[in-house]
């Protein structure tokens, strides 16, 4: 099926886990497809380009710009799903980490979105995902910065919604545990899909519910979804 065929993409931590996922999906749907990484894969596809980014840098993230126009052209789907997380009391936590934890999950999607959405505003159309989390506006111990990080995210994804309507179509996607490097790519602290106890789901269905989202019909607009294992209470 080639849903996606003539558009094109790119994908902010494209090179594993739930971006290599999304990325895997937009092309077999027949999208162009740019995958935006710290160290990116090689992909043998055509129409797939890898490019190194930093995106907690913003002339980083200009340089991105640049490359991504000269060799795609500009995206009309952008997916915003670099991040990182971070187990550490607020009492005991290193603030440090807490500002990479910040200049990652959040002011880096706003440097993606400053970047590339206003091409879209100019070109009467796009989709914009966010790839969340359900600790979103979900306190618990030791995930207070993670999770302050991603209900902020949901914030700017609202308001951006309300900002680009009707021409750009904006989507919030938050998984709840998902079988992929996450928990061992942690800043600090440590825990597994395991000792968590809920199962976990393949990144394949975050992927999924993305796709979902940017096949609907134009006149359609998907703006949440949550996907999690079926034993997991939030």
């Amino acid at each position: 099926m080639q849903e996606l065929k003539g558009r094109r993409a790119l994908v902010s931590g494209g090179s594993s886990g739930i971006g290599q996922a999304i990325a895997g999906h937009l092309i077999n749907a027949g999208a162009e497809t740019a995958i935006a990484d710290l160290q990116p894969a090689a992909h043998a596809s055509e129409n797939v380009y890898a490019f190194q980014c930093d995106i907690t840098s913003g002339a980083a993230v200009d340089a991105l710009f640049t490359q991504v126009s000269e060799r795609m052209g500009l995206p009309d789907i952008l997916v915003c799903n670099a991040g990182r997380g971070i187990h550490e009391k607020l009492t005991e936590g290193d603030p440090e980490k807490w500002q990479q934890i910040i200049d990652t999950n959040l002011l880096g999607a706003l440097r993606m979105v400053r970047a590339f959405v206003p091409g879209m505003l100019e070109a009467g159309q796009g989709d914009v995902v966010f790839v969340s989390s359900v600790a979103a506006g979900q306190a618990y111990p030791y995930g207070g910065v993670y999770a302050a990080s991603k209900s902020a995210l949901e914030v700017i994804a609202e308001t951006l919604r309300l900002e680009v309507l009707p021409k750009v179509r904006v989507t919030v996607v938050a998984p709840g545990v998902t079988d992929t490097a996450f928990f061992k790519n942690t800043i600090s602290g440590f825990h597994t899909a395991e000792d968590i106890g809920y199962g976990a789901i393949p990144p394949e269905e975050v992927a999924g519910a993305v796709l979902y989202a940017l096949c609907r019909p134009p006149e359609v607009s998907v703006n949440h979804i949550t996907v999690r294992p079926t034993l997991q209470p939030f």
